[in-house]
Formats: C-alpha cells, sequence, structure tokens
C-alpha cells in the first residue's frame, strides 16, 4: 500500500457515507474497521464523537481515497462537547473489537495521545480554529493489534476515564459476492 504523500494527509468523502446503522454492506470480503474520534463542528462549538474509517484494504492497494470512497463511516449516536474533555484529552482511550472466526477479539487499543488532537488537525487543514458547521473530520487511528484483517463485527469505543464514561457503536458486516 502506497504511502500517504504526507502526514496528516485529508482524504474528503462524501457524507452520504457517514451511517448510525448496526449494519454496513460492503463488496467482497477485504475491508475492514479503524475505530477514530471524530470532531464534529456545530453552530455552538467542537463536539466530540465515534467513529469507523472502515476501508476497502484491497482497493487501497491501488488508491487511498478510492477505498475511503467505496466504503459506508458508521458513527456512534452521541457526542461530548469538546471543551468538557480538551483538558485531559491525552487521558482518553480508544479502543475496537473485530469478530473474526466467530470470535470477538481486541483489535486496537491506545490512549488518543498517540494521535494529533482535533485542534492541531483543524488548523492544518483549515488555518483556523473552528471548522465550517455541519462539518465532520475523523481524527486518525492507532494500529491494529496484530495486523489489519477483516471480520464480521466491528465494535469500537472512546473511553473518558478522568469523567467515567464512554461512547460505544459497533456494526455487523454484511458481505456482498464479487461477481464479474
Amino acid at each position: 500500500i502506497p504511502r500517504p504523500s504526507t502526514t496528516p494527509l485529508y482524504y474528503r468523502v462524501a457524507a452520504q457515507t457517514l451511517t448510525q446503522a448496526d449494519r454496513l454492506t460492503v463488496l467482497g470480503p477485504d475491508s475492514s474497521g479503524e475505530v477514530e474520534p471524530v470532531v464534529v463542528a456545530m453552530a455552538d462549538g467542537l463536539w466530540i464523537g465515534i467513529g469507523s474509517d472502515h476501508t476497502d484494504r484491497k482497493a487501497e492497494a491501488t488508491g487511498i481515497a478510492l477505498s475511503k470512497q467505496l466504503c459506508g463511516k458508521p458513527i456512534g449516536g452521541q457526542l461530548w462537547c469538546y471543551a468538557d474533555v480538551e483538558p485531559h484529552w491525552d487521558e482518553l482511550i480508544l479502543r475496537s473489537w473485530a469478530t473474526m472466526d466467530g470470535k470477538r477479539v481486541l483489535y486496537q487499543e491506545s490512549p488518543v495521545s498517540s494521535l494529533r488532537t482535533p485542534r492541531d488537525l483543524i488548523r492544518r487543514y483549515a488555518n483556523a480554529d473552528l471548522l465550517p458547521a455541519g462539518t465532520l473530520m475523523f481524527c486518525g487511528t492507532p494500529g491494529a493489534i496484530g495486523g489489519i484483517r477483516p471480520g464480521t463485527r466491528f465494535e469500537m469505543e472512546l473511553s473518558d476515564p478522568v469523567l467515567k464514561r464512554s461512547l460505544t457503536h459497533g456494526y455487523d458486516i454484511d458481505i456482498l459476492p464479487v461477481i464479474s
């Protein structure tokens, strides 16, 4: 898979790919999820949620932007006010689990301190402190434990040990056959 030309690299995807459904239909068996914090800009400020940048890994070898457009982007249904977590942002923990061969396994686990902060990402992208209201940005992902691999279910969590709460979402993956 080709390395990005720069880091961070911002891939735009169609808003229609966002979904809060508990099922995601993909083409072929070569896709996988990856947990990410998401920042949502609204009229009253920035909000934090959780999402999966589900990606077609076979298509990724051809083009990363293409692979990201091919899959839906599941996001959780709850948000936290960013101002409430910004002072202790580095203490938040990302986790994901994938169901593979019928077994639920820990797929990712990392403090968000391994990623750029939402404010840093916004400044690099927009050269400003805020995004336009109605914008959602995925904020990066930690590596997969044992490498990237497909599964039949993907679950994700953003845990706040300071305020003792979590954002969670999960979805089953339905695979359409590739027919030529």
